[in-house]
């Protein structure tokens, strides 16, 4: 079982690609979640961290161009 994914999905990808692995359905056999995170915070809290997180790229693009 694997918390992280998003590597888990590359390494599949990746293995697919090679042939390691012969069908989606081959890998789906072998996946088991650990753990479900379902989304806990508001959407008004949510807006605002989202906005803050767009002006902060918004500035560090403006920095590096």
């Amino acid at each position: 079982m694997v918390t992280e994914t998003t590597a888990l999905g590359a390494a599949y990808l990746a293995g697919l690609t090679t042939g390691l692995y012969k069908s989606r359905e081959a890998l789906a056999a072998q996946w088991r979640r650990e753990r479900l995170f379902t989304p806990a915070m508001g959407v008004d809290e949510r807006a605002e961290r989202y906005a803050g997180w767009q002006d902060a790229v918004a500035r560090t693009r403006s920095r590096n161009t």
